[in-house]
């Protein structure tokens, strides 16, 4: 992992659980596969939940939900590029 050595700051807008601990994510569509640090699998597991609840509950979606998971992306881009390319994109 390219960041074990770079600090990463708890965004102001996550309001979720900060994980002690990371571990390894595959992608369900390419199959590639990353470690994440604890941080950056909580906003991993954010931004995968928030894109369920999109698909499934689309009612229940607020303009605030749709600014944090924008927001989410942003900062797992800015964080750790590469896994973002493995993960997200």
């Amino acid at each position: 992992m390219s960041n074990k050595t770079k600090e990463q700051a708890i965004p102001k807008w996550f309001k979720g659980m900060i994980y002690d601990q990371g571990e390894n994510v595959t992608n369900p569509y390419s199959g590639g596969t990353y470690e994440l640090n604890g941080l950056e699998l909580s906003i991993y597991d954010f931004i995968m939940g928030t894109a369920y609840v999109f698909e499934v509950a689309p009612k229940t979606v607020t303009p605030r939900i749709v600014s944090d998971y924008q927001k989410a992306l942003t900062w797992f881009r800015s964080n750790n590029a590469e896994a973002y390319m493995v993960l997200l994109d």
